[in-house]
């Protein structure tokens, strides 16, 4: 039940510390697994707090709390749970934080969330008392909230911006002096320490902090900043989190990137570097008091594994942690010693160790001659009680690189691709972790997408986000990629039918790994891909067409809709539909597509139905229309087995 500022004051002058972000996963197998991974991390790693996100709205809040209560009670990490405070039943957040002390909860970060939309976001059958918009509108009443009815007992941090807070309906406005007075009383109003957005721009960083402890208000002379820092997982990711949160990439750090983008594995590696470098150049400035770093995970393990053990932040291991190793239980689980029970040092392994028939004396090495005791005695490697402590430098990095058993669990999906990817992976699903957005501001909403009160209306957005004249859709931050500019036509057919398409992929049969278009991975190999598209269509067109996708022998597909109906040609079908051979490797997959994935961005899709219509008032005609269509149409996704003659998919949906 530790506060972070009272962990920071206990540590000695000049020492660095860490901290790690998680976010709930989307999936139960995803979340058993992370489990799994924090307990690994927690050992090997030892971070001295870890946070848990907050989805914007209250959209995560019981995965929220139950990952935190896996952190603070079971794996016993400081914990600190983020809390945002807009567009949600203000019952959440009182909620949320009773829950947090009862948990022995201790630390919140205190965000604002999306912009508040009250008539949007409030229920007909909420009464406007609990609407949250009417009392939180920054972040600064929610820190002052939580001051005046809890006092001193939670540690509050809050967010800020090294390069400025970004309001996308006014982005010249970002400018850390533009955010200055703002966070002067947000820090007066209460907060404790402050944590920034993610940034690649150190020198940015640097002027932040001068700034902020230089300034005249004083308020910011010792409080801790803690800079957060977010490991390259690949180059795709890269690109949208710094467009997302309009994070700079300085020329010379994206020059190294683009001559490896499409080997993940190498923009990984370059990735670690860059990192390595912008935390020894952090850690060699000179700070109030120690020096923190906060890593956004992303739930993956490899990466931020790479950087701490390069950059020396991992705590030494003491001989009291060597002694703990010794222990029957799992050193980051049940530190409280039960009742009149034995203390971790005592409870030692006794010599009764392995399943032999008579207890036997551990020994550390056997003699050249059998004793007389021989039978009585075991090496401590036939007993399995380690020869050096768990949490050494060497064992992490080994566990990094994917060696030994612990090495593959920490790897084993360590090439994240969003909802795409493996369902049973922590990371699976959208790789920011805070659930469905629209990502865009209300007035660059209706910027892009107008005021649409027909159909026509609405293919027209997507024929034109096809053809490459507007920017993003709603399920799409992003313009189409030359991969799926191969395919355009044929997507336009499909909605000029009426049959909205989010997601395609072209039929590759064996083209090199180097290819500019299709090529991925490392340059000795070849890829494959089946054919797939995945649309929105009208719940009578669906039902029309679905006779015709069950009868054909090529076809695979799913469906569902707003109401959590679904229906699958095979629900328990596995369809891996990108693939790679190369030299030295097995088979790379990273693109699966099955039930659980697709029930998950199911439900994602249509949340985001929901967000578009909430852009209008309540009663406008586009959110009438929005509404209506959301309760109507399937998503379908539908996959062609035969990617040597790919063209049969798009020959069969035109008829």
């Amino acid at each position: 039940m530790e506060k972070i500022t009272d962990k920071i004051s206990a540590l000695p002058d000049g020492a660095n510390y860490f901290s790690l972000e998680f976010f709930p996963p989307k999936t139960a197998m995803g979340f058993a697994n992370l489990q799994t991974r924090l307990e690994r991390m927690s050992q090997a790693l030892r971070p001295l707090f870890v946070t848990v996100t907050w989805g914007a709205g209250g959209s995560t809040a019981t995965k929220s709390l139950e990952l935190a209560e896996i952190c603070q009670r079971q794996l016993g990490l400081t914990t600190c749970l983020h809390l945002t405070c807009t567009n949600m039943n203000r019952s959440l957040i009182d909620d949320a934080l009773e829950q947090a002390k009862v948990l022995g909860i201790r630390n919140i970060l205190a965000l604002r969330g999306d912009a508040p939309r009250s008539e949007e976001y409030r229920d007909e059958d909420t009464p406007p008392e609990q609407d949250s918009n009417k009392e939180f509108t920054w972040a600064i009443d929610l820190v002052r909230y939580i001051r005046r009815e809890y006092g001193d007992y939670f540690c509050i941090g809050v967010a800020v911006y090294a390069e400025g807070h970004s309001d996308q309906s006014h982005p010249e406005h970002q400018e850390p002096q533009f955010d200055l007075p703002y966070l002067v009383e947000k820090t007066k109003a209460g907060a404790d320490f402050l944590m920034t957005q993610l940034f690649y721009d150190v020198e940015a960083y640097e002027k932040f902090e001068k700034m902020l402890r230089e300034h005249e208000s004083g308020v910011f002379k010792s409080i801790p900043i803690i800079p957060g820092l977010m490991p390259i997982q690949s180059y795709k990711i890269l690109l949208r989190t710094t467009k997302l949160s309009h994070a700079k990439l300085p020329a010379d750090m994206l020059a190294r990137l683009e001559t490896v983008k499409s080997d993940d594995e190498l923009v990984k590696q370059v990735g670690v570097k860059i990192m390595d470098e912008m935390v020894e150049h952090i850690k060699a400035r000179p700070d109030a008091g120690r020096r923190g770093f906060h890593f956004y995970t992303l739930n993956l393990e490899k990466a931020v594994s790479h950087i701490l053990e390069d950059t020396h932040l991992i705590p030494p291991t003491t001989t009291q942690d060597d002694d703990d190793i010794i222990v029957e239980t799992t050193p980051a689980i049940n530190l409280i010693p039960p009742p009149n029970g034995l203390t971790p040092r005592e409870r030692r392994r006794s010599s009764a160790v392995n399943s032999g028939t008579r207890n036997r004396v551990i020994i550390s090495q056997p003699s050249a001659t059998k004793s007389s005791n021989y039978s009585f005695e075991a090496t401590d490697e036939e007993a399995g009680v380690p020869r050096g402590p768990i949490n050494t430098r060497a064992n992490t990095l080994a566990i990094s690189e994917g060696e030994g058993s612990l090495g593959r669990e920490a790897t084993w999906d360590d090439f994240p691709n969003g909802r795409w990817g493996d369902a049973r992976s922590p990371a699976f699903g959208e790789i920011d972790g805070y659930g469905p957005t629209l990502h865009v501001s209300n007035p660059q909403a209706l910027k892009l997408w107008g005021y649409p009160t027909h159909k026509h209306d609405i293919s027209t957005l997507f024929r034109r986000h096809i053809e490459g004249d507007l920017e993003a859709i709603p399920w799409s931050e992003q313009g189409l990629s030359p991969e799926t500019s191969t395919i355009s036509k044929q997507l336009l057919a499909l909605n000029a039918k009426g049959w909205w398409t989010v997601a395609s992929q072209p039929a590759v049969n064996g083209v090199r790994s180097t290819d500019p278009v299709f090529g991925w991975g490392p340059k000795n190999g070849y890829v494959f891909q089946k054919p797939f598209v995945e649309f929105f269509i009208p719940s009578a067109q669906f039902f029309a067409l679905k006779p015709k996708l069950d009868a054909h022998d090529q076809i695979t597909y799913f469906a569902g809709n707003a109401r959590g109906d679904f229906e699958a040609s095979q629900e328990d079908g596995v369809n891996p539909v990108t693939w790679g051979t190369f030299a030295g490797k097995e088979i790379v997959t990273p693109t699966i597509i099955e039930a659980v994935s697709f029930r998950s961005w199911v439900e994602e899709a249509f949340s985001i139905w929901r967000e578009w219509q909430r852009v209008y008032p309540p009663r406008s005609e586009s959110s009438r229309l929005l509404g209506e269509l959301r309760g109507d149409v399937w998503c379908v996704n539908v996959i062609w087995g035969d990617f040597v003659n790919g063209e049969g998919l798009w020959a069969f949906l035109d008829k």
